[in-house]
């Protein structure tokens, strides 16, 4: 039995990874269950951790910290890498209004925090853990003890009041979306409506008829002060072709062109003639209407043309073949001159058989080599992440430098890397399966780390007094946040209340209140404005808990 001892009892390198290993494997199980149709994921490893803990289970400090810090490492760096290509472009038309609606929820829920502390006597801390699992916020969390740990300050009682209040904010975002759907929502209000996207790509085709054009190059028309368009097909006497740049137009010509749908009032006034034909079915055979061309799709997978616009290949003039369409990360995008490519993108090709196999050549279309992430952009991310989180920054009115820390310095860098990495010809392209691996392991580590370190004192603290006003707090700052903003974007903003369900869920961070709404609520706008408000609201709430705690407690 000795060897039973050391495997769970006895402090080793061996023990750290069979207990940790071991709790992150009960926590992932029993975490999909679904008990009315919520459950906890991952988080579940957190209360694994402090059962273990509660029963006396522990591993080696050292290892722990150890432990604990590299899991939350990998994973708020691999969640830099997911949210940093749509991280600016949120700020766009439409996701600037619900990243308002979202900074709103966090500033609440942030100044109800403060208030907690000064008039109910809770320590900061304490009220900042308590905040982190109100928002179901780990990285916050992680923000928080690491903070602490720098000031010198005991780093655990944090844990406890998350613990304390995640299943209230799991709980709580649910019924607080309940209360505004059954006091303001009627009926008509969760009808699917059609959005305007004014970036989305739309096929349209036109007949020349304007004589300022006629014999004028698709190169010199395109110059023109028009709004951008990309003429897919041209058909003349009969037969279809692929327009290169110097192609004249002539009267009578008919064009199928890809443009934003508000463009084509400017382009019918510019070609002389819309036609009726919708090109936008999704059942249209393009390869019966191009008897004499093919489409085909093909994923851009060589390295070397990471960052480059996607004028600059020449393809259509080379190769005689058009780009219809370019797909990323499940976006439809225009495929402009001015487009910067990006691994695996899937363009669209449209030509003659022969010169589709030569484009695929030059764009690589290996997808096996897309299925092998790019590690080394990883390790070097994380480095400058660390190094970022170093740098002690100074804040007028605090005494001690603020550092990034642990978990703002990767989020930070991940996100930059994620969105300029291939601006810069730098190789960050990761499989969707790659990162929520990364995100996956690295949170279970920390969430195990977390949960075994706050056992041994959890049931003390939730069965004391203290212990329910912790559950009273956190409920509040879950609750009254999405009633005030909710109630703000629905009546007032007149956002569709998809959107607001979507976006309440986001600033919350709480995907198992998000797949709840996708059940209840028809559409997608759900799970577009979680996506739009996410990353803003994810780097907000890991900033603030670390100012939060050196601007006050120095």
């Amino acid at each position: 039995m000795d060897w039973l001892y050391s495997l769970f009892i006895e402090h080793s390198a061996l023990q750290a990874v069979v207990v940790l290993s071991l709790i992150s494997a009960i926590g992932l199980g029993l975490g999909k269950i679904h008990i009315c149709g919520i459950s906890l994921g991952v988080t579940f490893v957190f209360f694994a951790g402090i059962l273990a803990g509660h029963f006396g289970l522990s591993i080696d400090p050292q290892m722990l910290n150890y432990a604990e810090s590299f899991g939350l490492v990998i994973f708020v760096y691999a969640l830099g890498l997911q949210v940093g290509p749509g991280f600016f472009s949120s700020f766009r038309t439409g996701g600037v209004q619900l990243n308002m609606l979202a900074v709103g929820v966090v500033l609440i829920g942030t100044l109800m925090t403060l208030l907690g502390s000064y008039g109910l006597g809770v320590s900061l801390p304490d009220m900042v853990g308590i905040l982190c699992g109100a928002t179901t916020n780990t990285p916050a969390l992680g923000a928080a003890q690491q903070t602490l740990k720098q000031m010198g300050i005991e780093a655990n009682t944090p844990a406890l009041g998350c613990a304390v209040a995640y299943p209230i904010g799991v709980v709580g975002v649910i019924l607080g979306i309940l209360m505004i759907r059954k006091a303001l929502v009627r009926k008509a209000d969760l009808e699917v409506k059609e959005k305007d996207d004014v970036n989305k790509p739309y096929i349209v085709a036109f007949q020349v008829h304007n004589p300022a054009i006629f014999n004028m190059s698709v190169k010199d028309i395109a110059q023109l002060s028009y709004p951008k368009f990309v003429i897919s097909r041209l058909w003349r006497d009969g037969n279809v072709s692929i327009p290169t740049s110097e192609k004249v137009i002539k009267e009578g010509d008919r064009l199928l062109v890809i443009t934003s749908e508000r463009n084509v009032p400017a382009l019918t006034v510019l070609f002389g003639e819309q036609e009726n034909t919708d090109w936008n079915k999704e059942d249209i055979d393009w390869n019966a209407i191009d008897s004499q061309l093919i489409s085909q799709r093909i994923v851009v997978t060589r390295p070397e043309l990471n960052g480059k616009k996607l004028g600059s290949l020449h393809l259509r003039n080379h190769y005689g073949i058009n780009i219809s369409r370019v797909y990323r990360s499940g976006v439809l995008l225009l495929a402009t001159a001015e487009l910067t490519l990006q691994l695996g993108d899937r363009l669209t090709v449209v030509g003659e058989a022969a010169a589709i196999q030569n484009v695929e050549r030059v764009l690589g279309n290996a997808v096996k080599s897309l299925k092998e992430p790019n590690l080394v952009a990883v390790f070097v991310g994380i480095v400058l992440g660390l190094a970022l989180g170093a740098i002690p920054i100074a804040i007028p009115g605090v005494s001690t430098p603020v550092k990034l820390g642990l978990a703002g310095g990767p989020i930070i860098v991940g996100i930059l890397i994620g969105t300029f990495g291939p601006r810069m010809h730098m190789v960050t392209y990761t499989t969707r399966s790659a990162n929520l691996m990364l995100r996956a392991l690295g949170l279970s580590l920390y969430l195990a780390c977390l949960g075994l370190d706050a056992g041994a004192h959890f049931f003390d603290t939730v069965f004391r007094p203290e212990g329910l006003l912790w559950i009273a707090i956190g409920c509040a700052l879950t609750v009254v946040p999405v009633l005030i903003m909710g109630v703000i974007a629905f009546r007032w903003m007149k956002v569709d209340f998809g959107s607001v369900a979507g976006m309440l869920c986001g600033s919350m961070a709480n995907p198992m209140a998000l797949n709840y709404v996708n059940d209840t609520i028809p559409g997608d706008n759900p799970s577009v404005s979680y996506a739009t408000v996410y990353p803003l609201c994810m780097f907000l709430r890991v900033i603030i808990a670390q100012v939060l705690l050196m601007f006050f407690l120095s």
